[in-house]
C-alpha cells in the first residue's frame, strides 16, 4: 500500500485526497485496458504506474474550485 507521505508530493494545497484516489484509479484502469488491447504483460501493477505518472507530472488532476463546498 502507498503511504500518505507520497501524496504530499502530488497534492497541491487545497486539493482533495479523495479526488486523487479517483484520478489514480481512472488512470490505472486506462493503463490496464491499454495493456490488454496491446496484448502486453505489465510487470508493475497499474496503480503503481498511475501513481508514478502523477508524481512525475505526466498527468495532473483538475478539480473545480468549489469542490466540497456543498458538504456541511
Amino acid at each position: 500500500m502507498l503511504k500518505p507521505s507520497l501524496t504530499a508530493h502530488i497534492l497541491k494545497p487545497g486539493q482533495s485526497y479523495y479526488s486523487l484516489v479517483v484520478a489514480v484509479a481512472k488512470r490505472a484502469r486506462q493503463i490496464a485496458e491499454e495493456a490488454e488491447e496491446n496484448h502486453e504483460i505489465l510487470v508493475e501493477k497499474p496503480v503503481q504506474l498511475a501513481v508514478e505518472e502523477f508524481t512525475n507530472n505526466k498527468y495532473k488532476m483538475v478539480e473545480p474550485p468549489d469542490i466540497g463546498k456543498d458538504i456541511e
